[in-house]
């Protein structure tokens, strides 16, 4: 009886959290090469849903698929818009419902990915609170200076993860040999709290979240063995793709930007705004993004002692 009375209290909220894990991870790295519409994108996550998640366990956990995609259309609205505001009405659900995801074994990789990423949530929540609306009861752009003090309180009691103590030295060797700054490696914290094995529907896999293009244009082998679940060259790809990336921008800002939300993406923006500079096109880039950023920069400062302005 307990049970059944779970399952439908429960079930709108399951559902709104597969469709958010399922949505943000790929929304987050299927930008590598060019940008999805809106039908791709849904068609992607829905193929991989059919190929991986078979139906009977969606059923097992009372789980409405035809929910889940209506879901991952909003998500797709709030992530790829530009207004970081709109991620914190999924905070509440989010925080009831890890508990319950870490139960099911077939959701529990979604709850590992929701877990790294709740602190964008909480976040967007906090710059509500903070910005004063404009006249009609309009938010403005959350300023980037706000930003970046929110990431250093929301960061500056956070401690290591505690897998990263024994490996950071051998990243940063990595990182080292590739000419990047060895401090870039606190990525892997942001992109999986260095789980070596974390792997998102949208494909993207490895402690630093490369999707498959991304391994294949580093010469990284997805069978039969997935070489993004290698530690070494999963590492050795991030940072050979992160030192392209400042080659090309000329900026660790616009860098990490555009590792997020994708070099074209970042470029046309540039284009656009004719400065190269990342404060510049900010407020245009995905609400995610925009967050990514200034949440580097933060555990930079947590981590490191560094500023962005210290990385050669």
């Amino acid at each position: 009886m307990w049970h059944a009375l779970f399952r439908q209290r429960f079930n709108l909220l399951l559902a709104l959290t597969f469709g958010f894990a399922l949505l943000s991870p790929f929304l987050q790295v299927c930008a590598q090469p060019e940008q999805l519409s809106a039908d791709e994108l849904l068609k992607s996550v829905q193929d991989w849903m059919q190929e991986n998640v078979d139906d009977t366990v969606w059923d097992a956990l009372g789980l409405d698929q035809n929910r889940v995609r209506e879901f991952m259309t909003e998500m797709e609205v709030r992530l790829h818009g530009t207004n970081p505001y709109d991620l914190g009405h999924l905070e509440q659900t989010a925080i009831q419902l890890l508990p319950v995801l870490k139960k099911f074994e077939e959701t529990q990789p979604y709850a590992e990915w929701l877990e790294t990423h709740l602190d964008y949530l909480s976040t967007a929540n906090e710059l509500r609170r903070q910005v004063k609306p404009a006249t009609n009861s309009l938010l403005p752009a959350p300023p980037l200076q706000l930003q970046r003090t929110i990431w250093v309180h929301q960061l500056e009691r956070r401690p290591m993860p505690q897998q990263a103590q024994k490996i950071i030295p051998r990243l940063k060797t990595i990182f080292a040999a590739q000419n990047v700054p060895s401090e870039l490696v606190w990525l892997a914290e942001i992109e999986s709290s260095f789980n070596a094995s974390a792997k998102s529907p949208a494909g993207a896999a490895g402690m630093f979240q490369l999707m498959p293009v991304t391994a294949k244009r580093f010469n990284l082998s997805l069978w039969p063995h997935d070489e993004r679940l290698d530690l070494d060259k999963s590492a050795q790809a991030a940072a050979h793709y992160l030192r392209i990336l400042h080659q090309r921008f000329g900026d660790w800002r616009l860098a990490l930007a555009a590792y997020n939300a994708g070099e074209q993406r970042v470029q046309n923006l540039l284009k656009q705004d004719k400065a190269p500079a990342y404060d510049r096109i900010a407020y245009r880039l995905p609400a995610e993004t925009q967050m990514y950023v200034p949440k580097f920069e933060a555990l930079l400062l947590r981590r490191e002692g560094k500023r962005m302005s210290d990385l050669n």
